[in-house]
């Protein structure tokens, strides 16, 4: 099968991944365990297409892509799976993308993070961002 469409290959990468996601019990910022989404910080499409022209790599399969989306989560487990956030339905959608747009660019990741935790802070909350790396040290 073909893949005509750039976000079949991405959506081929999600699936791969979705099963390593540790999302929270509750949003980052208003606390809520309703409609909980996963964010990433470092849009996996941005990143995986980045990626495949790195090292010169064209997917125009679904074996293509399933041949690759390994390698790919591998060399980019920060971002994919520690580079992250939950937030709720609202906060993520109607909040965050209003502002950063529905693929941010890569580039905005230090910024998304910082506003997560501001937004936390004028909400009470307290967030700040620590990944896995972090943790463990």
């Amino acid at each position: 099968m073909k893949a005509d469409n750039k976000r079949l290959a991405v959506k081929w990468v999600r699936d791969g991944i979705k099963r390593r996601y540790k999302k929270a019990e509750e949003c980052a910022l208003c606390g809520t365990t309703d409609e909980l989404q996963f964010h990433h910080f470092y849009s996996v499409t941005l990143l995986f297409e980045k990626w495949l022209k790195e090292n010169n790599l064209k997917v125009d399969t679904d074996d293509d892509v399933l041949a690759v989306r390994e390698r790919f989560s591998e060399e980019h487990k920060k971002e994919l799976f520690d580079e992250t956030v939950t937030l709720c339905k609202h906060d993520h959608n109607e909040r965050l993308h209003k502002i950063y747009g529905i693929t941010p660019p890569l580039s905005t990741a230090e910024k998304q993070k910082r506003w997560i935790s501001i937004q936390a802070a004028k909400l009470g909350r307290t967030y700040e961002f620590m990944g896995k790396a972090d943790r463990e040290t």
